[in-house]
């Protein structure tokens, strides 16, 4: 059995704010794609609802979408956000990936 990734509180709490004020508040999809540097690639974006197939993560009131292709190259990973001195964004900390980019949106398994 696969174990979903973790998403911690500071991304939910990030996610809450970009939706405050919104008549519709929209959930944060993390997907995986082949590209980047390194071989895969982060796709984290804001949609509206949900596919039928989707693995829902819940919390704060906020949902974190992972697509089923995209869950065995998340497993155990942590969904977080950063606010650094070189920008704000929502990070993956990944114990699947053996390499990474500088910046952090590819990797190798």
């Amino acid at each position: 059995m696969q174990l979903p990734p973790k998403v911690t509180d500071r991304a939910f709490a990030r996610l809450a704010e970009i939706n405050e004020g919104r008549d519709a508040p929209q959930a944060l999809r993390v997907a995986v794609e082949g590209g980047g540097c390194s071989g895969f690639q982060y796709d984290i974006k804001l949609e509206e609802s949900a596919a039928s197939d989707d693995i829902v993560l819940e919390g704060a009131g906020q949902k974190v979408l992972i697509d089923p292709v995209s869950l065995p190259f998340l497993e155990n990973a942590t969904i977080d956000f950063t606010d650094e001195l070189i920008g704000a964004r929502f990070v993956i900390e990944n114990p699947n990936a053996s390499s990474s980019c500088g910046c952090g949106i590819s990797f190798s398994m």
